[in-house]
Parts: structure tokens; C-alpha cells; sequence
């Protein structure tokens, strides 16, 4: 039997198309994250937050099996991952003085880090189901190869966001309401839910994810309207 069989072949191909099909959600993340950092700083943001990430993804497919069947996990993560995504939708602070820019990097790649992890869950999923099609003792490897390919599509595309937030803000709340979705999937989807059979059908994962996606929005906005509201309460009469 050769060493890479069809099956190999196969299987590398599949993980690197749900690479670059899911590498997208990621770069939204990563570069709403570092939208706020100096030009210097975003690109650091983008490798420090994209290498901590690919290795967790690396961890959970070994053990997805096993982090799968933990109840109330995937709900916790779509609660979190809920929470960054209206955080995300608040103006930020761009400090640039040498502390504030590291304070603000490290932030940057800490939120990468939290919500990529939970995002990862589904994504590594889907990419060890494609490393079935190869022998057994060729799927960890073929898994490990998928992530480091999706490395460059990350970075590149959050490169690419990172250019769109600048000449369009609406695509802030359109990645804001992109995590909305997904952590709507992510709570419904948890397997302590199975006990609802209502939970399990497809009508109700789309209405949680655009529910979640609807409500992101509105409480961010809400949110960056009271804080607006409570700057300007602030500001001294006579000053600009």
C-alpha cells in the first residue's frame, strides 16, 4: 500500500477547501479585534492572535470527540462569544502612546484568542470529518497540515477586512451581527439541548442565529449610544 493513498489525497484536499471557506468568520474576528491598534501594531495582532488560535484548533481536534459530548460548553462559548461581538461594536480607545499601543495589543490578541477558540468547535468539526476519508493513522497529521494552511488565508483576509473597516464602518456591524449568527448556532446547538427535540431542527438554529445576530446589533448600539450619552454628560461646558 503506498504511503499517501487516494483517501489521503482526498481528504487534504476537502480540509483545505473548508479552510478557505471557513477562515472568513476568523478574519472578521481578528480584525475588528485590531481595528482600533496603530498601522504598526495591526499586523503584530494579526500573528499574535492567529498562531495561539491555530494551536488551540490543533488541541481541540485531537480531543473533539470528548469536548463535544460536554453539556452546556457549547452554550457557555455562544454566551461569551455573544458578549465579544457586542464589545466589539463599541468605539475603542486608540491609545498610541508606546504603553497604550502594547496595553491595547496584548487586549487585541487576548479577544482574538477567546473567540476563536469558541468558534473553533464547529470549524475543527467539520475538518476532522474530511480527515476521515484517509487512513487512521494519517488523520491527526492531515488535520495539523489543514490548520497551518488556513494560517495565510487568515492573515490575508484579515488584511483585507481590515482595509473594508477603514473605508466602510458599516461592515463593523455586519461582523458584529456575523458573530451574533454564529453564537446563535453555537447555544442551540449544545448538547444539552437534546433532551428538546424542538431544539433540533432547522428552524430553530436559523431563528437563534438570527435572533442572536438582531439583538448584537441592537444592544450594541444601545450601548454606544449611553456611552455617547455619558461622555457628553461629562464634558465641561465651553469645551470641544
Amino acid at each position: 500500500m503506498p504511503a499517501f493513498d487516494a483517501g489521503f489525497w482526498i481528504a487534504l484536499l476537502q480540509i483545505i477547501w473548508i479552510n478557505i471557506l471557513l477562515s472568513g468568520d476568523n478574519a472578521v474576528v481578528i480584525a475588528l479585534a485590531c481595528r482600533s491598534l496603530p498601522p504598526k501594531q495591526q499586523r503584530w495582532g494579526i500573528i499574535l492572535g492567529t498562531l495561539p488560535a491555530i494551536v488551540l484548533r490543533v488541541v481541540f481536534a485531537i480531543f473533539i470527540a470528548y469536548l463535544m459530548e460536554i453539556p452546556w460548553l457549547k452554550l457557555i462559548g455562544g454566551l461569551l462569544l455573544f458578549w465579544i461581538a457586542v464589545k466589539m461594536l463599541q468605539p475603542e480607545d486608540g491609545g498610541h502612546e508606546d504603553g497604550e499601543g502594547a496595553a491595547s495589543l496584548w487586549a487585541a490578541v487576548r479577544t482574538i484568542v477567546v473567540a476563536d477558540a469558541v468558534m473553533s468547535l464547529d470549524n475543527v468539526i467539520a475538518i476532522a470529518g474530511a480527515a476521515e476519508a484517509a487512513e487512521p493513522h494519517h488523520r491527526i497529521a492531515l488535520v495539523v497540515f489543514g490548520l497551518i494552511v488556513s494560517i495565510p488565508l487568515i492573515v490575508w483576509g484579515s488584511q483585507l477586512v481590515l482595509k473594508l473597516l477603514d473605508r466602510y464602518p458599516v461592515v463593523i456591524t455586519l461582523g458584529g451581527a456575523l458573530l451574533g449568527w454564529i453564537a446563535g448556532g453555537l447555544i442551540v446547538n449544545d448538547p444539552a439541548g437534546d433532551r428538546w427535540p424542538v431544539l433540533d431542527t432547522p428552524v430553530a438554529e436559523y431563528g437563534m442565529s438570527i435572533a442572536c445576530a438582531l439583538f448584537v446589533v441592537i444592544l450594541g448600539y444601545a450601548l454606544k449610544r449611553r456611552n455617547a450619552s455619558r461622555i457628553a454628560g461629562n464634558t465641561p461646558p465651553g469645551t470641544h
